[in-house]
């Protein structure tokens, strides 16, 4: 028999097949080589992304969904309390960033700061009420950036001493700009990216005396401070420095996990809290010994102790002046499934008094600036050049 469809039909089938050619990182066709991740819609690969209005770019690795166990046995050599009790996890699938945001990276996101100065100054893209949920503020100047960048500020250094109130706001204004969804992974999808499969305390295995081969950390004698991304071997997903070099910032708030015998979703199940500490860093840093860069290793801030030489009242919302702080930093993910505009802004949002206080005193007296982010930014700014 034949079928005939409407004209609607048929655009819709046309309009799918363009979209998974479309969407970055996804092709319908099956590579021939390099990494792939088989969906419905096609395969999910490796791809590069140029910041709009520069020629920096990045590239973000395809994560397959799964389930694993997060945290550590407590047969772990070295483990802490707060690793346990394991609990099942379901990850769904996502890119992450290969490398940590580098300076490169991040000192366009520093460059704002200026550019909506100007535009405030200008009368330029003024932010109304209507429009203020498209807004976010710019890093203000480094109070002391000889001590911040005592071990480099090389552009494809990791960007270190990095709130993470600012990495939030950094992965808002990406994603205007690229028309994405990037924001800080979960715990839970941090530690699976990590393990890429494996149930040892590395990705690669147990022995800490291996690790030099995939990371910079305190065993590193001669090595002190961030290095540049990339010079270790990568993870079997083709994840670099996930142990060692910056330690990085994830979205939960660190408290002992909860015994369940069910399967917990990792995308959503994340842990919230109105307070400001300890919000958690993954994978330990280029200070750190090699037991507190296991996959499972989880560290808690202390913005108090990581802001002392801060000389500001109130402290900077947006940098951190004091080791261990000198090696956090960040890097991004962008789950496949997109959600609303109004998901998005949870995992963006201020979400505890005392950094809104921060933020709101800072615009108030003028050391703070607001900007819209928009496609339309980076030809914006260009023009005021």
């Amino acid at each position: 028999m034949q079928r005939l469809f409407s004209l609607s039909v048929i655009c819709a089938l046309l309009m799918t097949a363009v979209v998974a050619e479309d969407v970055p990182g996804i092709s319908k066709s099956r590579p021939d080589e390099g990494r792939f991740v088989e969906i419905e819609s096609g395969f999910m690969v490796p791809y590069k992304i140029t910041i709009p209005g520069s020629d920096v770019s990045f590239w973000m690795e395809p994560v397959p969904g799964g389930e694993f166990l997060m945290g550590s046995p407590d047969s772990e050599a070295l483990r802490e309390e707060t690793e346990g009790p394991q609990r099942r996890v379901s990850v769904q699938p996502f890119w992450m960033a290969r490398h940590e945001v580098t300076w490169g990276e991040y000192k366009r996101f520093m460059s704002l700061y200026s550019s909506f100065k100007a535009f405030e100054q200008q009368g330029l893209r003024t932010v109304t009420d209507e429009n203020k949920i498209d807004a976010i503020t710019a890093p203000t100047m480094l109070y002391e950036p000889e001590f911040t960048f005592e071990y480099g500020e090389d552009k494809d250094q990791p960007a270190v001493t990095i709130t993470q109130y600012s990495a939030k706001q950094y992965s808002k204004w990406l994603s205007a700009i690229t028309e994405s969804q990037f924001r800080l992974p979960t715990e839970a999808e941090w530690e699976y990216a990590c393990r890429a499969g494996s149930k040892t305390a590395y990705f690669y295995g147990d022995d800490p005396a291996q690790l030099s081969d995939y990371a910079w950390f305190a065993g590193n004698a001669s090595d002190i401070g961030t290095q540049k991304v990339g010079q270790k071997m990568p993870n079997p997903w083709g994840l670099f420095d996930m142990h060692g070099n910056a330690a990085e910032w994830v979205l939960d708030t660190l408290e002992p996990y909860s015994a369940t015998d069910g399967v917990v979703d990792g995308t959503k199940d994340w842990v919230t809290s109105k307070e400001l500490d300890p919000r958690i860093v993954r994978g330990g840093s280029w200070e750190f010994p090699a037991e507190q860069c296991r996959s499972a290793s989880r560290l808690g801030s202390d913005s108090e102790a990581w802001k002392e030489y801060d000389p500001n009242l109130p402290k900077s919302p947006w940098w951190f002046t004091t080791d261990p702080a000198r090696g956090v930093g960040f890097r991004l993910i962008r789950p496949l499934a997109k959600v609303s505009r109004e998901q998005m802004e949870v995992f963006w949002k201020i979400d505890n008094e005392s950094t809104n206080y921060d933020v709101s005193d800072r615009l108030s007296e003028g050391r703070g600036v607001l900007g819209i982010v928009d496609k339309a930014l980076p030809e914006a700014i260009k023009a005021l050049e």
